[in-house]
C-alpha cells in the first residue's frame, strides 16, 4: 500500500505540462508572440516613463526656487504650478512637461526659463506580480523591467510555486491576452527573459504535486529517507 502511494505522488509530480485554457475571454498566444503594448494601453506609460496620476514630481526652475517645488497629479491627471496655472500632464514624458512649462512661465512673462521635471515616485506606472511569489502586489516600474526582476521584487517564488506556469496577462489594442513562460527555462538561458510593461499581470502558478506531496508521505507513515530507499530499489 504504502508503495501505491509512493508511485500515485510521482505520477502527480510527471503529469503532462501546464497550458492556459482558451475562453475566449483572453486571446492566448505563444510566449513569443505576446506583443508590447501601445502607448494608448498604457494609462500614462511608455518607456520612456509617462506621468500618470497620483504620481509625485518635482519641477525645478533654474535660478528661480519660489517657482520651483514638488507637486503630486491629481485624479484627472492635472498639476497646477505657480505663473503656468493647471496643466493636464498624464500620458506625457519629462521632456516634455519641461517644454510645456518653460512656454508657460514664458507666457507668465519669465525670462528663458530653464526647467527640470523629475518623476519623484510613480504610482500609476506598475505591474502586479501575484500567485506563488514570496510578497504579491504593486511595484513601480521605472525604466526597464523583465519578468524575471519583477519576481525578483517580489522575493522570488515560494516553495510550492510551478516554475513552469507563469502567466503574463497584458492589454494590447484594447484587446486582454495572455502568454505563458518557463522561469526554468528563462533561468538556464534557453530563452531571454521577457520584458514586462506597466499595467503588465504576472501570476506564478501553484504546483498541486509539490503541495500534496509532503501530505502523502504522512498519510503513507514515510519519511524522505525511506522514499529515497524504495526509488533506489526500483532502480535495480
Amino acid at each position: 500500500m504504502r508503495r501505491f502511494v509512493l508511485l500515485c505522488a510521482l505520477a502527480l509530480a510527471g503529469c503532462s505540462g501546464p497550458r492556459l485554457i482558451n475562453t475566449g475571454q483572453v486571446n492566448i498566444v505563444a510566449a513569443n508572440d505576446l506583443p508590447a503594448p501601445s502607448r494608448a494601453d498604457l494609462a500614462g506609460g511608455e518607456r520612456p516613463h509617462l506621468v500618470g496620476p497620483f504620481d509625485r514630481l518635482g519641477v525645478e526652475v533654474f535660478g528661480l526656487p519660489e517657482l520651483s517645488r514638488q507637486v503630486q497629479v491629481d485624479s484627472n491627471g492635472s498639476v497646477s504650478l505657480p505663473l503656468a496655472g493647471a496643466i493636464q500632464v498624464s500620458g506625457r514624458t519629462p521632456q516634455e512637461l519641461e517644454a510645456i512649462f518653460a512656454e508657460r512661465l514664458r507666457a507668465g512673462h519669465v525670462r528663458d526659463p530653464l526647467i527640470t521635471v523629475s518623476v519623484l515616485e510613480t504610482v500609476s506606472q506598475t505591474v502586479t506580480v501575484d500567485g506563488q511569489v514570496r510578497t504579491p502586489g504593486l511595484y513601480p516600474v521605472v525604466g526597464q523591467m523583465t519578468l524575471m526582476r519583477a519576481i525578483a521584487r517580489a522575493q522570488g517564488t515560494t516553495e510550492f510555486a510551478q516554475a513552469s506556469h507563469v502567466v503574463v496577462f497584458r492589454t494590447v489594442g484594447g484587446q486582454r491576452m495572455a502568454a505563458l513562460y518557463d522561469l526554468r527555462a528563462i533561468r538556464l538561458a534557453a530563452y531571454e527573459d521577457p520584458q514586462v510593461y506597466p499595467n503588465d499581470v504576472i501570476v506564478v502558478g501553484e504546483s498541486v504535486a509539490r503541495r500534496i506531496f509532503p501530505q502523502l508521505l504522512q498519510g503513507a507513515g514515510l519519511l524522505v529517507a525511506p522514499l529515497v530507499t524504495v526509488l533506489g530499489n526500483n532502480s535495480n
